[in-house]
């Protein structure tokens, strides 16, 4: 081991060099069938991964702000990509491959990986690699799913029919709501009428996650990413989003606008309503009766 990698996957102690902020994965087990002796084809078996992202410097603090900053579900997504894409026989080829996407990244400016190879025996078979920008390999962005995006107004009747008519479409689902036809505080300027719509349906969210356990609420681009590639139905919450994305919708009306805006943003494959609705004629989003 380099006194490079040793630096990367040791403990951060005096003995590693942190001149670079990191990311870190390590100890990500997976099964797969991978090798070029005859007696590991057919069969699967362990691979542990162990990655250390150095992160490019930024001009300006992210904050708290996870849409800022590099997920570590990114990583976990190069992993898998990679080992589904074909079967190798050998770790090199896929540290590679899984370096080269990890350095698509934007934040990414250096990568250590170690991959290991745990029941060839007692012993522990692997490689280490750390590659750059300027070493990796090229490589093309994985497809990223298409999700539909469900407007269901501000009253979800017959949530059980709603829930089995989306999983029937067989896609992940994004759930947009609209304000709810409860009484609301009045407000006298354009922004702060908004606002309180946005926390009216956050509300509506909440309430409606709570009647199907297949449901969970999410606020945030990264967390929207993270489940349509997981392919699960989720409810937006939408005030973070639009609070920070400059041309959002200022009039939220009944959901609808801010379904059409978020299926745009999404590049959804269609929007699908719980009543019927025209369209925008500059929109090239299909919409469809739920």
């Amino acid at each position: 081991m380099t006194d490079e990698s040793g630096a990367a996957f040791g403990p951060l102690d005096g003995s590693a060099d942190l001149s670079a902020d990191r990311l870190i994965l390590r100890d990500y087990v997976v099964s797969a069938e991978i090798g070029a002796f005859q007696h590991e084809r057919g069969q699967e078996q362990r691979l542990r991964f162990s990655i250390v992202v150095e992160l490019a410097p930024v001009g300006t603090s992210a904050g708290d702000d996870v849409d800022l900053i590099l997920s570590y579900d990114r990583l976990i997504e190069a992993v898998d990509t990679e080992l589904g894409s074909e079967r190798l026989d050998l770790l090199e080829t896929l540290a590679e491959r899984i370096a080269a996407r990890v350095l698509a990244e934007p934040q990414a400016a250096k990568v250590h990986l170690r991959i290991e190879k745990l029941d060839r025996g007692p012993w522990i078979l692997g490689v280490e690699i750390a590659r750059d920008r300027a070493s990796a390999l090229p490589v093309q962005p994985a497809p990223a799913p298409r999700p539909v995006v469900a407007w269901l107004g501000g009253s979800v009747v017959n949530l059980g029919a709603r829930m089995e008519g989306l999983v029937a479409l067989g896609k992940p689902i994004v759930i947009v709501l609209g304000p709810p036809d409860l009484p609301r505080p009045r407000a006298h300027s354009p922004e702060a009428l908004r606002r309180i719509d946005l926390l009216a349906i956050e509300q509506a969210a909440w309430a409606l996650a709570s009647r199907d356990e297949r449901l969970s609420v999410v606020a945030t681009r990264t967390e929207i990413d993270w489940a349509v590639r997981q392919g699960r139905i989720i409810v937006w919450a939408p005030s973070k989003m639009v609070s920070d994305t400059a041309g959002a919708p200022m009039d939220v009306g009944d959901g609808l606008p801010l379904a059409q805006w978020l299926a745009r943003e999404l590049d959804a494959l269609k929007i699908v309503t719980h009543a019927p609705v025209a369209p925008p004629a500059e929109s090239r989003i299909l919409v469809e009766l739920l």
